[in-house]
């Protein structure tokens, strides 16, 4: 399905750094992806623990990756979307995020256990857990190392999860942290790598679509 362009909804009554806030909350909640759309007519199946084990241990060996792409996000009656460039180093990552309308760009970057974030009115945060920076800049909490596992297909690591797969045993349902995560296309490949996630948890919804992935 085409993306939906969607423009910020501006807050009268807020100062224009919250604004730029809300802005930055709502790009930075896409690259989680997130579900508007209704769920899909596939039918799904019962997930082979030792299939997805082993999907997720190949995974594991590539620890260096990326991708490009878009992300649509809907939440009440704001949203917007962006251009997204993820990279992965291990546990580092690089996170880009561009508006198309506004020419905005964020960047949120983690480097040997120490995070920024820059395109803030404000200057540059600096922390040492995403999570909390992001909740500190923003008022969100956003799952940053969930968003790793889950954009690549793969459950986060140490929480609870229920998995459903299609017929090529692939994840197409799960939920995970309150989230319900839909894959509604695939690359394929050794293993497969996930083109089109969908999201949502309560009235947060997003889209992502992958142009590419970097090995």
């Amino acid at each position: 399905s085409p993306m939906i362009s969607l423009k910020f909804s501006p807050v009268v009554s807020r100062p224009p750094q919250f604004r730029a806030l809300r802005g930055l909350v709502a790009v930075l909640l896409v690259a989680l992806v997130s579900a508007c759309a209704p769920a899909p007519s596939r039918p799904v199946l019962a997930a082979d623990e030792g299939t997805q084990q082993a999907c997720e241990a190949l995974l594991a060996a590539q620890p260096d990756w990326g991708f490009r792409g878009r992300v649509a996000l809907s939440q009440g009656s704001n949203g917007g979307n962006a251009g997204i460039r993820w990279r992965q180093h291990g546990g580092d990552f690089d996170i880009e995020l561009s508006a198309p309308i506004t020419a905005q760009s964020w960047r949120l970057a983690s480097r040997s256990g120490q995070v920024s974030l820059e395109g803030l009115e404000g200057g540059k945060r600096e922390g040492t857990d995403a999570e909390a920076l992001l909740l500190e800049a923003t008022g969100w909490r956003i799952p940053v190392a969930s968003m790793s596992a889950w954009a690549r297909g793969a459950r986060a690591p140490q929480s609870a999860a229920e998995l459903s797969v299609d017929a090529q045993a692939r994840p197409a349902l799960l939920q995970q942290q309150g989230w319900t995560i839909e894959y509604r296309a695939w690359f394929e490949g050794a293993p497969p790598l996930p083109q089109k996630v969908f999201a949502r948890k309560g009235e947060a919804s997003v889209r992502l679509v992958v142009d590419a992935w970097e090995g």
